[in-house]
């Protein structure tokens, strides 16, 4: 039996300069709250996932003096920022994190969701 050349491809994934997701919960249960171990809950969370990941210590600075928000979490190994406060404020801070990371540092952006 003859043996046919074998082609392979390795598919890899190599993560570039993005906003994954950029979400809006609006009036979460007080639940979810306590899993995140948020002490101060507020009307509303902000949720980024960013890479490369250290961009996040980037967001949550913008975050933070763009809008009236306080930092629920970051984690500067997985890329993921929670922010908390008003609707309006998170909505505020996560719009100036897209627009400044796709202006500054040409990072591709989702659009801002909601629930």
């Amino acid at each position: 039996m003859a043996r046919q050349d074998i082609q392979r491809t390795i598919q890899e994934y190599v993560p570039g300069k993005q906003v994954t997701l950029a979400h809006i919960v609006a009036n979460p249960t007080p639940d979810i709250y306590e899993k995140l171990g948020i002490q101060t809950p507020k009307n509303a969370l902000g949720i980024l996932t960013i890479t490369p990941s250290e961009a996040s210590i980037i967001a949550g600075d913008i975050a933070t003096k763009s809008s009236n928000v306080t930092l629920g979490f970051i984690d500067r190994f997985s890329g993921s920022v929670v922010i908390v406060g008003e609707v309006s404020e998170v909505e505020s801070a996560l719009r100036h994190v897209v627009d400044k990371l796709h202006a500054l540092l040409g990072f591709d952006v989702p659009e801002i969701t909601r629930t």
